[in-house]
């Protein structure tokens, strides 16, 4: 579990909407004859709407109104085409493991093979690099106890590679570096219903999710203060790629295991996943 390393060495140590015109009753209803009545009635509506429109003088405004209108209706239309979340699915998003070099860099080799995914030329190290960092150093009191560290809300807290104690980094500066690799589609889901996720899965795109090492709620929470404020956050935190999901099971690529497509039951992964407040990051 990619984030319990670091106790030995810190404490001691839309769906469509759209009329169906192809099915039996529609089609009855469109081709079915009018009586006469209808018809005559029909036509009376229409020639008194026709005096009224050439009784009425029209000013610019008016036709400005209506070009917003309809520019209002052909965004609803677009907004309602969105394509219906599938019942499954699964990328065959390639695997890339953590270690060696990185014992506590799964969000960026995470990161990396999402990127990868999206066809950018890229790898782990080159993330490492790049990654925004909080370069507070670590506090400890003489029991070990951890007294100031950095905000992984602001950059990666720590040493990445384990060659001193690190930690991890949130939503925002992966939001960051996934816009220096594909500048202005970055997609940043943090906290939003998991549904959605799922949504974004099914559209294609692989996603970053928080969660723990076992996937599991979290067990071993610690805390320090970083400025004015004090973060309390688990140090059993992991971050993976969700690249698939049906009824009852996500699946996940793992980069301290080293296991692809990882199935893990769907209630449970989302507990975890919540525990960590909902964070998680993508593209389109």
């Amino acid at each position: 579990m990619k984030k319990l390393y670091v106790i030995a060495s810190i404490l001691p140590m839309l769906g469509c909407g759209h009329f169906q015109a192809d099915t039996n009753e529609s089609s009855n209803q469109i081709y079915k004859k009018q009586p006469n009545s209808s018809i005559t009635e029909n036509t009376k509506s229409r020639d008194a709407a026709s005096n009224q429109i050439k009784s009425k003088s029209y000013t610019i405004k008016d036709l400005d109104d209506q070009v917003i209108n309809i520019k209002n209706e052909s965004t609803k239309d677009n907004e309602v085409s969105t394509a219906q979340k599938k019942d499954s699915v699964m990328l065959n998003v390639i695997q890339i493991n953590q270690n060696p070099e990185l014992r506590y860099g799964c969000e960026v080799t995470s990161l990396a093979m999402v990127l990868n995914y999206a066809g950018v030329e890229t790898n782990k190290m080159d993330l490492y690099h790049s990654i925004q960092k909080d370069s507070d150093p670590l506090i400890r009191s003489p029991k070990g106890d951890i007294l100031h560290w950095g905000d992984p809300a602001d950059g990666f807290v720590g040493d990445m590679t384990g060659k001193h104690p690190g930690y991890a980094v949130f939503d925002k500066p992966m939001i960051t570096l996934i816009n220096q690799k594909l500048p202005g589609r970055a997609v940043n889901l943090t906290n939003q219903p998991f549904e959605k996720i799922l949504e974004h899965v099914s559209a294609g795109y692989p996603v970053v999710v928080w969660t723990t090492g076992d996937y599991r709620l979290p067990d071993r929470w610690e805390g320090w203060n970083h400025g004015q404020q004090y973060i309390k956050t688990p140090l059993d935190l992991h971050a993976v790629v969700l690249v698939g999901y049906d009824a009852n099971y996500v699946y996940l690529n793992d980069p301290l295991s080293g296991k692809k497509q990882v199935r893990v039951g769907k209630d449970q992964f989302i507990s975890s996943w919540k525990a960590l407040q909902s964070r998680a990051v993508s593209y389109k």
